[in-house]
């Protein structure tokens, strides 16, 4: 298996994980499962772009700017990147667990699992 499918697979399986967390009603866990998800495509993105491992980071941003990626992004992905980049430490350290479960209702969870999806089908086809 190569990096690059290692990767993808891991995006895949976390997708999946966030799908389960929404079936279970586990909100601030679909948040955190679809940044992890988006992480490691852009990873996936990094070694293809690259030919080298990606850096230790869950800055999601940052891996789209140096992997290459982040110019080619809309202003709209950009904005879904921002979006996402706090549910990662949020949802581990939920210091503001409220605030974030008035933010991700099932509606708005039902959105991000689209967005979500959409975005790794965008990644995907630019390896």
């Amino acid at each position: 298996m190569s990096k690059i499918e290692y990767w993808l697979d891991l995006a895949k399986y976390d997708m999946e994980t966030a799908k389960a967390m929404h079936y279970s009603k586990r909100y601030l866990y679909v948040g955190f499962m679809c940044h992890q998800a988006i992480e490691k495509a852009l990873k996936a993105y990094y070694v293809k772009a690259k030919n080298e491992n990606p850096p230790y980071t869950h800055n999601l941003t940052l891996l789209a700017e140096k992997s290459g990626l982040y110019e080619k992004m809309t202003e709209k992905q950009k904005d879904f990147l921002d979006f996402l980049e706090p549910l990662n430490i949020e949802a581990r350290y939920p210091t503001t667990k409220d605030k974030l479960l008035e933010i991700l209702t099932d509606e708005k969870c039902s959105e991000l699992l689209k967005l979500t999806e959409g975005e790794l089908a965008w990644i995907t086809k630019k390896l």
